[in-house]
């Protein structure tokens, strides 16, 4: 029998500074740092961040020259991503809206060109409160 995984523990991500990035993803996604893991945050180690609820867990390492990592998703509900569609637009971050008919995604990247994805499966209150915004001028593109 194969044993059971209790969840994803934590993504690598490559980053040029952990102070930046620290200020970044605390910025961005409120993501701040596991001080019990603080020992592990020199030289080759990384500076582990979470979420409030500890759902999330990023490793950050250090590099002169990063490389981008493979997409990270993270999940909302619906009145949650459209909350996240304002604030990361008051950040200046570049969004991709993208309607997958099943679910709603967001596309924008770290200063270290790390993708990242939210994605609601909340699609019709998305959509339908998407257009009944479409009056307001947004920066923002649903493709």
């Amino acid at each position: 029998m194969t044993p059971k995984i209790a969840g994803v523990d934590h993504l690598h991500v490559q980053v040029g500074s952990w102070k930046e990035a620290e200020k970044w993803y605390s910025e961005a996604l409120n993501l701040t740092r596991v001080e019990a893991l603080m020992p592990w945050a020199v030289r080759n180690g990384p500076l582990t961040i979470k979420n409030p609820e500890s759902t999330v867990h990023l490793a950050l390492f250090e590099s002169k020259k990063p490389k981008p990592a493979n997409v990270i998703a993270l999940g909302a509900l619906g009145e949650e991503f459209l909350s996240w569609i304002k604030h990361l637009e008051t950040l200046g971050l570049k969004l991709r809206v993208v309607d997958h008919k099943l679910a709603f995604s967001m596309y924008f990247r770290d200063p270290w060109k790390n993708n990242h994805e939210i994605t609601t499966y909340d699609h019709e209150f998305v959509r339908e409160q998407l257009a009944s915004d479409s009056d307001e001028p947004s920066d923002v593109a649903v493709l």
